[in-house]
């Protein structure tokens, strides 16, 4: 096994194993916050307030993950032949 090899072995682990667990678990808190702040706790203020925290916290790191993952693969695409 090569170094290019080896190195493209582990891009894709990331890219097809890592990466859609941590996007799962950032949708899942997405959803935690949805559920959290307007179905469980919609009477509650200060519970409403955690809740919206957390689900904006979630769509903040899906953005940011979408965000990272598009420029590593665009910057992959164009200067490596992956």
């Amino acid at each position: 096994m090569t170094f290019a090899e080896f190195v493209n072995a582990v891009v894709g682990f990331f890219n097809y194993y890592v990466v859609p667990v941590i996007f799962a678990i950032a949708f899942l808190s997405f959803l935690w916050g949805i559920m959290s702040a307007f179905i469980y706790h919609g009477e509650n203020p200060s519970n409403q307030e955690a809740g919206r925290t957390f689900l904006l916290w979630g769509l903040l790191g899906m953005v940011v993950m979408f965000s990272v993952w598009g420029l590593v693969n665009m910057v992959l695409r164009t200067f490596f032949s992956v």
